[in-house]
């Protein structure tokens, strides 16, 4: 029988520390070659979309709570969501590696956490340690995520925030500023939140950037959390040309649907042999900051390697604790 995990329930199961150690220990095993990760497929019809995102990770690791190379358990999982006017959905199926169906869980909120927490890891090993002020384009749901992954991995104390809309900004400095205990501001323009911080993040659903490279800041660390479609972009291209590294979550996926980096080559900036796998900076494989004046930038596209990661944490402990309820289903004939 499969376990089915409910929004809630999966929310209780998850906390930014535990997806932290669950994407850091994911990278760890796909370095190690012990995990694999397909790229997003879409399909469309109506007006619907269908997003599919397959991969797998072997067992071995420290397993719920460490910090190790991945689950103590081996899985296989596929994230699907559809898009639609009416909203989207998303929807989680985990495997063994004996093909035995384990949970189905819904991950919206799934999503949410191992979004931010790729963006914490990433900031643990490419921003300054002694980065203190994040700017954050941005300040829907996501945004909640890539905030609260980077304050628990440096020692922030302010955080500001622009997005298009005033009243969404200042909600979002005053929930943040409750949750986190830092001070969050809300910024009047996108350019006075990101003169002068050490992280930026940039986490909105823009075409056209929103982010310039002239306000960036010698040593900061870049997020570019957003978009991850061809035509869409959160950096203009002088910011992209200005980074010294660049890591992305996945280069087959990057070259499909990352915007900010194939506008950036297509203007002649940027070339993929300056583009690294975020698994090689995980495993110490290559050094990202090699002077505390670099700037650095990490694409991330969201992979399902990540969501797999985080739902064989929510799994196990779910298992451990009794928690969701059993479908008569999923047992092989």
């Amino acid at each position: 029988m499969a376990l089915f995990l409910n929004e809630d329930e999966v929310s209780r199961l998850l906390s930014m520390r535990e997806a932290l150690d669950a994407v850091r220990g994911a990278f760890r095993a796909l370095a190690a070659g012990r995990a694999a990760n397909s790229p997003r497929a879409r399909v469309r019809a109506g007006g619907a979309m269908l997003n599919v995102m397959p991969a797998a990770i072997e067992g071995g690791g420290e397993g719920t709570g460490g910090a190790g190379d991945g689950p103590a358990g081996g899985y296989l999982g596929l994230k699907s969501y559809s898009i639609a006017r009416s909203g989207a959905r998303f929807l989680l199926l985990l495997y063994g590696t004996d093909g035995t169906l384990r949970a189905v869980m819904e991950a919206d909120r799934l999503g949410q956490i191992r979004t931010g927490a790729a963006s914490g890891v990433a900031t643990e090993f490419m921003a300054r340690p002694e980065s203190r002020v994040v700017a954050v384009m941005g300040s829907g749901w996501q945004a909640r995520s890539q905030l609260a992954a980077v304050a628990a991995v440096r020692p922030i104390n302010i955080a500001r925030v622009f997005s298009r809309g005033e009243e969404g900004r200042r909600a979002f400095a005053r929930d943040m500023e409750r949750s986190l205990g830092i001070e969050v501001i809300p910024s009047a323009s996108a350019e006075e939140a990101v003169r002068g911080a050490d992280v930026v993040i940039t986490i909105t659903t823009s075409r056209a950037p929103v982010v310039e490279g002239r306000w960036l800041e010698e040593g900061v660390h870049v997020n570019a959390a957003g978009s991850n479609y061809a035509h869409r972009r959160e950096l203009d291209g002088a910011a992209v040309a200005r980074a010294a590294f660049i890591a992305v979550d996945s280069i087959a996926d990057a070259r499909i649907e990352s915007g900010d980096l194939l506008l950036a080559i297509e203007e002649g900036r940027l070339s993929w042999d300056r583009v690294h796998e975020f698994a090689d900076v995980v495993s110490g494989a290559c050094r990202p900051r090699t002077a505390p004046a670099d700037i650095t930038l990490f694409k991330s596209n969201g992979i399902a390697l990540e969501d797999v990661a985080a739902a064989a944490h929510v799994y196990e402990k779910a298992l451990r604790e009794g928690v969701g309820r059993e479908l008569a289903f999923g047992d092989p004939r």
